[in-house]
């Protein structure tokens, strides 16, 4: 269960980091909108970092929980 835990947080931070760099990117490179989140909410190029550090937490505690060893049941 802990892996598979894992792997979801993991997932999901990716697809948030991934959104956050490519809504910064897009703002300060190409001064358009692209992604998701722009659809939502109006956001400064500065809170994409953000979103990108929010990512990359998630994709660290997916690791750190799937890596996590498993507890043995005393029987």
């Amino acid at each position: 269960m802990r892996t598979t835990i894992g792997y979801t947080v993991e997932s999901i931070g990716y697809v948030i980091g991934a959104q956050g760099l490519i809504g910064f990117a897009s703002q300060v490179f190409f001064g358009t909108e692209w992604g998701w989140i722009h659809k939502v909410v109006d956001l400064p190029s500065t809170a994409h970092l953000g979103i990108v550090a929010v990512g990359l937490a998630l994709v660290l505690a997916g690791v750190k929980t799937r890596k996590a060893p498993e507890r043995q049941e005393v029987a």
